[in-house]
Parts: structure tokens; sequence; C-alpha cells
């Protein structure tokens, strides 16, 4: 098995250590979660994220144990569905993961879509910081949250640690990640390489790859971490891990970046954070 160094950390405005690069898990089974798990931080992950809606957090906490690495090495993310939106549904949602997880405390726990719809997110995220005082979270967050949805929460008085959004080259979301950045929230970013592969055959992706030796998913991801954002590419392949983690030893040029940067476009079939969400 290839060993990598595991990836630096970026720090979360609470003082609490995120790694900048992780492993993501939907749409694995238990069976699937357990073994790329132990495989992934066996190779040098120390970010794992999962999710409730994903069904698969009892056989992410399996691969934890079994890759035998001490638990305070490991920086578990998971996430909460729109049934728990208020301030003791939190609690009932973390301690219910917990039990799946066979872990004490989760690493970050996020909103994973905020349903506004329901109009409860502000109370879900009352409860997050309960779950933070509780010491049952180490840092708390929300998921897909738009600028509106974000808004509420600092008119409240709350600031999450991180946001995770869809977020790649074709998927700049300046909109979001300008409040990001005013506000001290860390982006990290979920299907980083694209969902479909159709990004990874871009001329231009492709053009940098060559230039670098590198795989083009290596040059998105080197994109996504030298922006200061933190990607969770899911694979399952040793080898694809491996690769995906080692984006650390090399750097992009300015025009490298700036050729990456214009590659945003309009998704009419982008998910609607007002109206999708689970």
């Amino acid at each position: 098995m290839t060993r990598i160094d595991p990836a630096p950390t970026v720090t979360l405005a609470n003082g609490v250590e995120m790694p900048q690069l992780g492993l993501g898990t939907w749409p694995m089974t238990d069976d699937e979660a357990a073994k790329a798990v132990a495989t992934a931080i066996e190779t040098g992950y120390r970010l794992i994220d999962t999710a409730e809606n994903y069904k698969n957090e009892t056989g992410v906490g399996q691969g934890i144990r079994d890759a035998g690495v001490a638990r305070d090495e490991v920086f578990l993310t998971t996430k909460m569905n729109k049934q728990w939106h208020s301030v003791d549904g939190a609690r009932r949602a973390c301690e219910a993961s917990l039990e799946r997880l066979g872990l004490d405390y989760i690493d970050l726990f996020l909103i994973h879509w905020p349903n506004p719809d329901q109009g409860t997110y502000v109370e879900a995220f009352e409860g997050l910081t309960r779950l933070l005082d509780a010491g049952l979270v180490r840092a708390i967050g929300t998921s897909n949250f738009l600028p509106h949805h974000l808004n509420d929460l600092f008119a409240a008085g709350f600031v999450p640690h991180v946001n995770q959004i869809q977020l790649d080259p074709y998927h700049l979301r300046p909109d979001i990640t300008a409040i990001h950045a005013a506000k001290g929230i860390v982006t990290e970013s979920w299907s980083p390489i694209g969902r479909a592969g159709e990004m990874l055959a871009d001329p231009a992706i492709t053009r940098i790859a060559e230039a670098h030796g590198k795989t083009p998913a290596q040059i998105v991801l080197r994109w996504q971490v030298q922006s200061g954002f933190v990607p969770a590419p899911k694979s399952a392949d040793p080898e694809r891990q491996a690769q995906n983690l080692d984006v650390f030893g090399f750097a992009l040029t300015e025009s490298d970046m700036a050729a990456l940067n214009g590659l945003d476009r309009p998704d009419p079939d982008m998910l609607d954070a007002n109206s999708f969400g689970h």
C-alpha cells in the first residue's frame, strides 16, 4: 500500500485543526465504507466525511477502529437530517450518530441541508452550539447553506465553523465563498472533482495535468487546496486514494490558477438548497 504524508491542517474559528483534504464516503454501503475508510487512514488520510443520510455511519466507525490509528488523530465529520431541525432534535441526532459510529464524540457536526420550507435551521444551529458546549462535538457547521440562509444565522448571533458546498472549477460559488472569507468560515467542497467525470476531460485541465505530470483529478484537488478550500473526494480504490491525497508536493502557477478559475459556468441541473434537502 502506498503511504502518503497526512494533509496539512486549516484552523477553524474556534482553534480546532481540520485536515485540508479528506475522504468522502457517499454512496458507500457500510461494508464498502469500513474497507475504504480503513484503507484511507492507513494511506495517510485523517479527515473522514459521512452523514446520517448516507446510511454508512456504522461502517465508517468500523473503518476508523480497524485502521488502528488513535481516535484523536482522525477528524470525523457527519451530518444530520431535516427531522432533527430543533434545539432538542440536534442532541437526539448527535447521540444517534454517535451510537451508529461507535464513537464518544464527533469532530465536526453539520446541518446537512437548510430545508427552508421547515423554517427551523436557526433553531437547529442553536442545538449544535449546545452540543459544542457539552463536549459531544469539537466543531459545528452547515452544508449547502446559501447566502440568505447564512445571513439568518448571523442575525441570530451564530457563525458556522464550516460550510460544506458543491464547489469545483465549474461551480466557483463566489457569492458564498466571499461570505465565508469575511466571516472566517472554512469552505469545504463536496464532489470536488465533479460529479460525472466530464470536468476531468476538460482540455484546460488535461493540459495543465500534462505539464505537471499529474492526473486531472490531482490538478483539480491542488486547485482546491491552493484556493484555501477543503475537498473531500470519494474513492474506494487504494491507488486513487493515494493519488488524491498526494497533492501537497507541487504548486500550480498563477496562469494555471487563472485558467481553472475561468471555467465557471451556469448549471441549471445544480441542486437548489431552497427546495432540495434531506
